[in-house]
């Protein structure tokens, strides 16, 4: 190919040269410079404004990613050739044989079958049957035969309420209502109570040292407990946590709706008339039990406010939005720290 090339051909690979990162530059200079025969980096590094040594960095740089590649797609059919069907024949009966005196299923549904043994238990029946493979024939073997290592998942529901639906379209009307008003609108639960002490809790930090903990968790070698009672602003989409250290009673959810109030309510909800709380019907904000209506009723004097609570239907309380949009934010946040006071 014969350069220098025209003047537009010129200025359309200097100005695609100026879009590119550093790293591109150096790769498309050098890419021009090898279509051109001897003088060819001296013109392109004078056309693109760059260092000759640059241009041969770039070419440094081509040649080890074709390496890259080439490797891959060696490494690449290396793989490919360890995952591939062992040369035994019968091993899939035989494979399927061990399965069945270790399989439990679904009485609802023949196709829905599982097994509690691990890739090296079923490794060593197979020895036992004369076939001698490794735990990466083991795993092909059960993804070619449907078993995928899967979690349970908590989503069938244990009961169910006749008015369930009429209750999730009055929760929606009522949030709606106070939304258009200005008025606050708040979800309420507690979440589990945690036991205070050197005592492990599941997660990872990074540390300078390592973390050390009890080895049992004894309730009885506890210092006391902790109980946390969150809210959750809809409207703001903001959290508030209140820690107890007692038990978790009416009087308890009360006064922690107290200090939400004093602390976070009033100051954003100056001209609130009323207030929504969404919950759950059990616990200490119980929809059977009188002691809660009377306790909130102290606070609602108190704070000279009107208080209407939207219970949600029996087995439905995961629906409660701070469930899902404020508690998994604290769980993470607490995971490996120690609760030792």
């Amino acid at each position: 190919m014969s350069f220098p090339y025209k003047k537009n051909i010129e200025k359309s690979m200097k100005k695609f040269y100026d879009s590119l990162c550093e790293k591109n530059k150096r790769r498309y200079a050098a890419i021009e410079s090898e279509k051109l025969s001897h003088g060819g980096v001296n013109y392109i590094s004078a056309l693109l404004e760059c260092d000759p040594k640059t241009i041969r960095q770039g070419k440094k740089e081509l040649t080890e990613l074709e390496l890259d590649i080439t490797r891959n797609q060696t490494t690449w059919r290396r793989s490919k050739k360890k995952t591939s069907t062992p040369e035994y024949s019968g091993i899939d009966q035989d494979f399927l044989d061990i399965l069945q005196q270790h399989t439990a299923g679904n009485p609802m549904n023949s196709s829905i079958r599982w097994t509690y043994l691990k890739p090296r238990e079923i490794v060593s029946e197979l020895l036992k049957k004369g076939y001698s493979v490794s735990r990466n024939i083991v795993r092909y073997l059960l993804k070619k035969h449907e078993y995928v290592k899967r979690k349970a998942q908590k989503n069938i529901t244990m009961g169910g309420h006749p008015d369930r639906n009429a209750q999730f379209e009055n929760i929606t009307q009522l949030k709606q209502d106070y939304l258009d008003a200005g008025n606050p609108v708040i979800s309420m639960d507690t979440k589990k109570k945690e036991l205070l002490g050197t005592f492990y809790r599941n997660g990872s930090l990074y540390t300078q040292a390592a973390i050390q903990t009890n080895d049992h968790d004894f309730p009885s070698s506890a210092t006391g407990s902790v109980i946390p009672h969150g809210f959750y602003d809809l409207k703001r989409n903001t959290g508030y946590i209140t820690l107890g250290t007692s038990h978790d009673t009416s009087e308890f959810a009360s006064d922690s709706l107290f200090q939400w109030w004093v602390n976070e309510g009033i100051i954003h909800y100056p001209k609130a008339k009323s207030l929504l709380i969404l919950c759950d019907g059990g616990g200490s904000n119980s929809s059977r039990h009188y002691i809660f209506k009377e306790d909130l009723q102290k606070t609602a004097n108190a704070l000279g406010l009107e208080i209407r609570i939207a219970h949600y239907p029996p087995y439905t309380s995961k629906y409660n939005p701070i469930e899902h949009r404020f508690f998994p934010h604290v769980t993470r946040a607490c995971e490996g720290v120690v609760f030792d006071s």
